[in-house]
């Protein structure tokens, strides 16, 4: 083992030393806590679940113990299985980021969630098992408990970005005086190309709060939901 992990010692010599119920215990830990990971974001039913998640977190936990295994033979710590597979997760990760139609990026989160696992697998596969409990720890909060503080900070933020959906072109500028009106004010404006033989006038349409009485009492919602209201506006929504 690499260095003197706490949990390792606690847990006794087997789970130290090479050999076959080390290897699977450090193989099993690997899928359980790639399992709940890839569970947290197949519940929010993104693309990749829990099989995406345990095996890439697998093939990590194997290359790291392959590596350690040529290491101890030829003495000298390379791992180059692990880099490459690093960057290969890296790779199919960036591959699976998309933007739609509405200009949202999505994936995201979820490709880096895929790479962080294989550094979840590297702790496993390694023995760092005090390591990969905190990694898996972070992992798990930044996942499925922060993204309630997050809503909460950007639905009180004072610039927010709206796909804007309108019947008709020409009401494009009643929109802009309608946003001057509730003390608001537009910072950009982008037509959506994706919508041009839709019968619809789609714009990005990105807002600046400036009035105190909005900052203090309004949130994104609220002010999305009396702009729906607006005859002219076939649909309108936040952008993430």
């Amino acid at each position: 083992m690499l260095f003197n992990d706490p949990l390792a010692e606690l847990l006794g010599k087997w789970a130290c030393e090479p050999g076959l119920p080390c290897v699977l215990f450090r193989i099993a830990l690997a899928l359980v806590l790639s399992a709940i990971i890839g569970w947290e974001r197949s519940s929010k039913r993104h693309a990749a679940g829990m099989r995406t998640f345990m095996l890439v977190t697998l093939a990590s936990a194997v290359t790291m113990l392959l590596d350690i295994t040529v290491a101890g033979s030829e003495g000298r710590p390379l791992f180059l299985l692990s880099a490459a597979t690093v960057i290969a997760v890296a790779l199919i990760g960036t591959n699976s980021i998309l933007y739609s139609s509405r200009s949202q990026i999505k994936g995201l989160t979820t490709a880096f969630a895929v790479w962080s696992c294989t550094l979840l697998g590297f702790l496993a596969g390694g023995g760092m098992y005090s390591f990969a409990l905190v990694l898996f720890a972070a992992m798990l909060c930044s996942l499925y408990f922060f993204p309630s503080i997050e809503l909460y900070l950007k639905n009180r933020s004072n610039h927010f970005e709206v796909h804007l959906e309108l019947k008709d072109a020409a009401y494009l500028q009643s929109f802009v005086a309608t946003i001057r009106e509730l003390g608001m004010k537009i910072d950009d404006i982008e037509l959506n190309q994706a919508y041009m033989r839709s019968g619809l006038s789609v714009y990005s349409v990105a807002i600046s709060i400036g009035s105190e009485e909005l900052k203090k009492y309004k949130t994104h919602g609220e002010i999305i939901e009396a702009l729906s209201s607006l005859e002219y506006i076939y649909h309108i929504e936040e952008m993430n």
